[in-house]
């Protein structure tokens, strides 16, 4: 069987406390986006997992597919083996939750390769013991996330016919990194409100991390310019980086980006 993990883009993200347990109280919305990789998983005789396209960093047994695994392996002891093959093209580190949507699309494959019918809140609660991001993949519409990320409630956000652009200058901010930067904070604003008006977007829906990282790497509020530049109605940050969205009416022109950065575009 194969599925199409996607990215995602958070429109605002406010990080409100610290928590604790270490995590930190977020607040933003995030939103599926056409940015896709390739999973595919078959029945085998022991468990292999391989991977084509953008290197992933690391060891296989770090990897959020095969943890995932492990964890149904831990509820459901007689899964049989998979032999798993990943085709990686969401940049990683990148505020995109790539891993996060694999992991994810990874549960709700083997749900339905191993016939468990599990619901989808079921699903959730296994996302949420992967990753702070993974639960919303589960539903994969656009939601306002709080807690650590794992609280979801549904948010009406229309972004059909619009134009998406992604650029990512290939500048790896560590989450240590983006969160140093950080003193939370209350909004200022309902974020439900301010989603529910696309005029007030540029205003008022903000991302916190590009305070402090914006100043240490300038690049990244050059290319978040360039996008008001060439049109866009809302352009930022998505996560904590460094990847920048800018969202348009209708295509924009196009234009060259420095070499080695990644760009992507495309209708939501």
């Amino acid at each position: 069987m194969i599925s199409f993990p996607n990215a995602k883009i958070n429109l605002g993200l406010h990080v409100t406390a610290k928590r604790k347990d270490g995590y930190h109280e977020l607040e933003t919305c995030m939103v599926p986006i056409p940015l896709f990789e390739a999973l595919e998983m078959i029945l085998d005789n022991k468990t292999v997992f391989t991977s084509t396209g953008l290197p992933i960093p690391g060891v296989d047994k770090d990897n959020l597919i095969l943890k995932a695994f492990k964890l149904l392996r831990k509820d459901f002891n007689d899964l049989p083996n998979l032999n798993i093959h990943l085709h990686k093209n969401i940049p990683i580190g990148a505020g995109l939750g790539g891993g996060s949507a694999d992991a994810a699309f990874a549960l709700k494959l083997m749900n339905n390769l191993f016939d468990l019918h599990l619901e989808d809140w079921f699903l959730e609660d296994y996302a949420a013991q992967l990753g702070s991001d993974c639960p919303f993949f589960i539903e994969n519409t656009p939601k306002i996330a709080t807690g650590r990320g794992e609280i979801l409630e549904p948010v009406s956000v229309d972004l059909k016919g619009k134009y998406l652009v992604l650029i990512n200058p290939q500048i790896h901010i560590s989450t240590k990194d983006a969160y140093s930067g950080i003193s939370p904070k209350k909004p200022l604003g309902n974020l439900k409100n301010i989603l529910a008006d696309q005029s007030l977007w540029k205003a008022h829906l903000v991302n916190d991390f590009e305070a402090s990282i914006f100043p240490k790497y300038p690049e990244i509020a050059q290319i978040k310019d360039r996008l008001y530049d060439l049109g866009a109605f809302y352009a930022a940050m998505s996560g904590s980086g460094a990847t920048v969205f800018g969202l348009f009416d209708s295509k924009p022109e196009s234009v060259e980006w420095k070499e080695g950065y990644f760009v992507f575009g495309a209708e939501m």
